[in-house]
């Protein structure tokens, strides 16, 4: 008789966004005693993708699939692990940096081609993405100098696309890009409103969600870039909270954390769990909308729980924070130039090509994801994840984003030891990395 291995399963989950959603997802993992390693969710319209790590046998997983697949309003579960696929986790980490060993540090953040966004006298706060071993790599050699906090997303993944029209998403592009395919279809125009009717017709399993015409974004946008700025006007105080929660690393915990969010009626934007800055911990970051006192009694009522060490409003504080995105294109040779030249813009950087599609990995802020979707859509996104999938870390002497963005005197509002108004600005000043 035969012993099924344990291995480490990648699973998609693609849902209706609604309330309460993590909770029932998390509860069919709590439920059968499965640990989850790191969880992803992002954004997609009215809908959420999930990106989980677990580990466990392939009949007891296959199982566990089948029991998502009976929840109310999943609609549909792969298992990404025997597919070639697209991998990606970006992590935030903070470092000692004492003045003799900062050359050093740099150093490495250059060999891993890594990126510093916030400095203040005695830390560094460093961004890093890639694969999961090279997480682990970087985490390990820059735990000499003393490590204060990590924050990591959790891996999301995208399968990469086969060639020639076996691939899922040969139709679509051959829909697009009439050239890609034998035969033209009769109604596969090259206007925007023909490639709206094309992705409503293929986005039925979940794949691809439609392309809207450029006129409508105003009503109908994948993300919302001023989601969480108070307007003047605005007398409700809702406005998106950034918490940040240690808890323990054990089955269960996410169940019980994300179960306080789903009793109060709390929508969750955004989720990221992953390993945390010290052994048998783990990080939890969040994005809820709520009101400055909502939030804190919610604060108050996540202290009670017994696996939760620490939990932090990082709303009002300054922070770094960064989400990571994996978009798929459909392209043709013409359009595949172009779409380069955008995502040069943007720093994004390709990962995966086929003869129809193109795959990029962007990191930034919330604004950054929203433009660059906005200038692709009318090429065809076939697929995404990770569209809201963010991280965040207190600044030491940091400031606040707005400053940094309208160029204000960093000594007038912080009092950091940053330039003056009138000297050249950075790109990690102006957030642009």
């Amino acid at each position: 008789m035969s012993i099924s291995k344990v291995r480490r399963h990648t699973i998609s989950v693609f849902v209706g966004d609604e309330s309460g959603m993590i909770n029932r997802i998390a509860g069919v993992f709590a439920r059968r005693g499965y640990n989850i390693e790191s969880l992803a969710v992002g954004l997609n319209k009215d809908k959420a993708l999930f990106t989980i790590v677990v580990s466990g046998t392939e009949r007891v997983l296959q199982q566990v699939v089948e029991q998502l697949q009976k929840l109310v309003n999943v609609l549909k579960v792969e298992d990404l692990s025997s597919e070639p696929q697209v991998e990606r986790e970006l992590m935030l980490i903070k470092v000692n940096a004492d003045r003799n060993y900062r050359p050093e540090i740099m150093w490495l953040v250059d060999i891993f081609r890594a990126k510093i966004v916030d400095i203040s006298e005695h830390s560094l706060t460093i961004e890093v993405t890639g694969d999961p071993g090279k997480m682990v790599a970087v985490q390990r050699n820059l735990s000499k100098f003393g490590i204060k906090e990590i924050a990591r997303t959790g891996k999301i993944a995208l399968r990469r696309e086969k060639m020639g029209a076996c691939a899922p998403f040969w139709r679509f592009s051959a829909a697009s890009y009439p050239d890609l395919g034998e035969i033209r279809p009769n109604d596969a125009l090259l206007g925007s409103k023909s490639r709206a009717v094309i992705g409503e017709e293929t986005s039925a399993g979940g794949d691809v969600y439609p392309v809207e015409p450029s006129d409508s974004f105003t009503g109908t946008q994948v993300l919302d870039a001023h989601w969480g700025v108070l307007d003047e006007d605005d007398t409700t105080g809702l406005r998106s909270h950034t918490l940040s929660m240690l808890v323990t690393d054990s089955p269960g915990v996410l169940n019980i954390v994300t179960g306080v969010f789903a009793r109060r009626g709390y929508n969750i934007q955004s989720l990221a769990v992953g390993h945390g800055e010290t052994e048998g911990l783990s990080r939890i970051t969040t994005v809820v909308p709520g009101t400055d006192e909502s939030i804190s009694k919610l604060v108050q009522q996540l202290y009670k729980l017994i696996d939760l060490h620490e939990v932090q409003d990082l709303t009002h504080l300054p922070f770094a924070e960064r989400e990571l995105m994996l978009i798929k294109i459909a392209v043709n040779a013409a359009a595949r130039r172009d779409v380069l030249d955008i995502a040069s813009i943007f720093r994004a950087k390709a990962v995966d090509v086929s003869d129809h599609t193109i795959t990029l990995e962007l990191t930034g802020d919330l604004d950054k994801m929203v433009a660059l979707q906005r200038l692709l859509e009318p090429y065809g996104i076939c697929e995404g994840s990770g569209l809201t999938d963010e991280v965040a870390m207190q600044a030491i002497k940091g400031c606040e984003q707005e400053a940094m963005r309208a160029g204000k005197d960093l000594n007038q509002t912080t009092g950091s030891l940053f330039p003056t108004a009138g000297s050249n600005w950075s790109e990690l000043e102006l957030g642009l990395v």
